[in-house]
């Protein structure tokens, strides 16, 4: 058993006390820095103080990180937590510490990423990741209009593992496009001409301005760009300005926080599909308290499997047959 005596070298930010309640829970994100999850722990740690719930919070160093995200599981499980929210940094490496964590009577659940087999979480609240990447397509289609036929597409992803948040995104997106997906739990198998290629970001703005200036020195022409999230794509507006390109090539991504929803506004990024965090974390707490209270677990939503949290696409420049809010909209309501 691993302790948290040593939080330093395993990054792990422990954010509440120490003295867990009758009816305690721990939420377990993959960094505490992305916006993205500090909009989650905002909305968990309010839905705990309402439900009675005493909340631990715990957070890897940089996406990717495993051996944090186990530690922190297996610290839930000793402290006897009633229940675990989760995004697991990798959806397949973390199934045998939550497969302890249910078996030690905790109720787990997944938030924004699918465990793979996603039953390995009593439940997950989550975006429709493919279709949040087949708005995106779709609108990055339409605005392109003819010239679509000669689009040179950089596609900027997670990080190396693929994940399902971010095959989901990326085969979503490209589906979306109208490029054929050989295997939509994989990345980089499609053959199509106008991709350029892929490469990793772990989600954050540096990352996002490394993968772009990698894919534009495979080519210079790339017009269109994909990024699973709004940071990384803030980068590779970053890297597409110093060489003088952020003027003709398109940015689509993934996330709709308020800073990626101004970039909207200011013409950084495209459109964007605006995922719901806070929403995501408090029904996981809801979910907890009757777990607690009652034994019951929540259902998927119809036809899923995952609770859908929805998904919104914003752009100031609408197009013909693609819902879309605009970023004033959009600001209004961003990760609520």
């Amino acid at each position: 058993m691993r302790t948290l005596l040593t939080t330093s070298a395993l990054a792990i930010t422990v954010m509440a006390g120490s003295a867990f309640a009758e009816t305690s829970a721990c939420l377990i994100t993959k960094t505490d820095t992305n916006p993205f999850f500090v909009k989650m722990k905002e909305g968990a740690t309010e839905a705990a103080a309402a439900n009675g719930i005493e909340l631990s919070t715990f957070a890897g160093k940089i996406d990717g990180d495993v051996e944090t995200q186990v530690a922190a599981v297996e610290t839930c499980i000793a402290s006897g937590a009633k229940g675990i929210l989760i995004t697991p940094t990798d959806s397949r490496a973390l199934v045998p510490v939550i497969t302890q964590a249910r078996e030690a009577g905790a109720l787990v659940i997944a938030l924004d990423t699918p465990f793979e087999p996603a039953d390995t979480a009593d439940a997950t609240f989550a975006t429709d990741n493919f279709k949040a990447g087949v708005l995106i397509g779709q609108w990055a289609n339409a605005k392109m209009g003819a010239d679509a036929a000669n689009a040179k597409i950089a596609l900027l992803d997670l990080n190396a593992s693929e994940i399902s948040v971010d095959y989901l995104r990326n085969n979503g997106f490209l589906q979306g496009f109208g490029i054929d997906i050989k295997d939509p739990t994989d990345i980089g198998d499609e053959d199509d001409p106008r991709i350029v290629g892929n490469d990793v970001t772990n989600g954050n703005e540096e990352g996002g301005r490394t993968a772009m200036e990698n894919l534009l020195q495979k080519d210079p022409g790339v017009n269109l760009v994909y990024t699973i999230n709004e940071p990384a794509a803030a980068g590779a507006y970053e890297a597409l300005k110093s060489v003088g390109r952020e003027k003709d090539v398109l940015i689509v991504s993934v996330d709709g926080g308020c800073p990626g929803v101004q970039n909207i506004a200011e013409g950084v990024i495209g459109a964007t599909s605006m995922q719901f965090p806070l929403l995501m974390a408090s029904k996981g707490i809801e979910a907890i308290k009757m777990w607690a209270d009652s034994g019951s677990k929540p259902e998927n939503t119809p036809g899923l499997d995952f609770f859908n949290t929805g998904v919104e696409l914003i752009t100031d420049e609408p197009a013909d047959g693609v819902p879309s809010l605009t970023s004033a909209e959009g600001l209004k309501k961003c990760w609520g």
